[in-house]
C-alpha cells in the first residue's frame, strides 16, 4: 500500500490532541481588533475543538495526526 499524502495547509491550521479531537484557531482575531472591546479579543485567544463534521474532514486530511 502506498503512503497516504499528509495536507499541509491542515497541518498548519489544526491540531490534533492527546485523545484525538481537532482543535482549531477561533475566527474573528486577525484584524480590526481597534473596533473590539478588550474582553472580545481575549476570549478569542487560544483554540476550541473543530465541529464533528469538520473533525471527520480534518482527519481525513490529517492521516498521521
Amino acid at each position: 500500500m502506498p503512503k497516504i499524502k499528509t495536507n499541509k495547509s491542515a497541518v498548519r491550521k489544526f491540531k490534533v490532541n492527546a485523545s484525538g479531537k481537532v482543535l482549531r484557531k477561533q475566527a474573528f482575531k486577525s484584524h480590526n481588533t481597534a473596533k473590539k472591546t478588550p474582553k472580545r479579543v481575549r476570549q478569542l485567544r487560544g483554540l476550541v475543538l473543530a465541529s464533528k463534521g469538520d473533525a471527520k474532514k480534518v482527519q481525513k486530511m490529517l492521516p498521521y495526526a
